[in-house]
């Protein structure tokens, strides 16, 4: 037997025994969970590592990094996330998204598990692929101590704190306020009975939006907005060396958990009470017209009338001019309804 023909049937060999397993990963990879799990896991793992990037150029490169920077990020990172998953997820990539969206009936609880964990650890990869790209740069920063406090903290990096000039409860109110008015945006964005962005724009518009919370509201508490983008790398934090601090300073590890659930919901709620339910009950309103039959008809006015042959022997010759103009448009094909007018 020559080598090629025994490279013949090693190649045979192989495909026999890789055939079932392929195509029993196929259809693994087919199932709408699954899908949406690993749309979620690359989405949010994309939008963590611009956006933990940045930071960790603002707090460890001097002029390499800004606020500015920050919030351009996170930004472009949210609009990246998007056009990686928005059509297969939503790219929700925050779990007070994928709360408000089970909680007012938009999406099946089923699903909330699914999303929170890709999310989760889409986030938590982030985090350690910065901790790898800057490790040399986190220590020489640091001076080998992992601070999570101080004028060499380095934990800020990959998680909010909360600033001595707030109180607890200040920073509570700032963090639903702030995304109170995300979930408001964003459904203002995305309402298609409403004034949504352009079709193929969605993401880079949610992309501008989280830039400008930052920069006009981000400076409080570092505008978390989001469990899934603080908590992951909170705990990644805990196992790579800056300990238990991390969920012991000022005890604000849990707001940027909690506090986005309840102003995401609020702001879902607020705009469907006094946007979503006014767009349902507009007002029709008819201008020179009669609807009859689902067609709209015009009505023209008295001096292009014709007059009835009742009134008046003498004939009337009807120049196209003044032809009655439902007359002189063909029969629509398809009926125009009120709603659209």
């Amino acid at each position: 037997m020559t080598q090629s023909d025994r490279k013949r049937r090693s190649i045979r060999g192989s495909k026999v025994v890789s055939s079932p397993i392929t195509t029993r990963m196929q259809a693994i990879l087919q199932k709408d969970m699954v899908r949406e799990f690993l749309a979620e896991f690359m989405s949010t793992y994309v939008m963590m590592v611009f956006g933990l990037g940045s930071v960790a150029h603002m707090v460890l490169g001097n002029r390499f990094g800004s606020y500015l920077g920050v919030n351009l990020g996170f930004g472009f990172g949210v609009t990246m996330g998007v056009h990686v998953a928005g059509n297969i997820s939503g790219a929700h990539m925050n779990a007070a998204v994928t709360f408000t969206n089970c909680a007012l009936g938009r999406m099946s609880w089923k699903k909330f598990p699914v999303y929170i964990l890709g999310q989760f650890l889409g986030s938590f990869l982030a985090a350690a692929t910065i901790y790898l790209l800057f490790y040399s740069a986190i220590i020489e920063f640091s001076g080998g101590h992992l601070a999570v406090t101080g004028p060499t903290a380095t934990a800020n990096i990959f998680a909010t704190y909360l600033p001595d000039r707030l109180t607890l409860w200040m920073g509570f109110l700032d963090e639903v306020i702030v995304t109170g008015i995300l979930q408001l945006c964003l459904f203002a964005i995305t309402d298609k009975e409403n004034n949504p962005a352009l079709q193929g724009t969605q993401a880079l518009v949610i992309g501008v939006l989280i830039i400008v919370i930052g920069v006009s509201l981000g400076m409080n508490t570092g505008y978390a907005m989001n469990p899934s983008r603080d908590l992951p790398p909170r705990f990644f934090t805990y196992i790579a060396g800056w300990g238990i601090q991390v969920f012991r300073v000022r005890d604000w590890w849990w707001v940027p958990v909690v506090a986005p659930l309840l102003g995401a919901y609020l702001g879902g709620i607020i705009y469907l009470v006094f946007i979503g339910s006014s767009i349902t009950q507009r007002p029709q309103t008819l201008e020179n017209s009669m609807v009859y039959e689902d067609r709209r008809i015009p009505v023209l006015p008295k001096t292009m009338q014709i007059p009835s042959m009742t009134s008046s022997l003498t004939p009337v010759s009807v120049s196209p001019a003044n032809r009655p103009l439902a007359q002189t448009v063909p029969p629509l094909s398809d009926p125009i309804h009120l709603e659209h007018f």
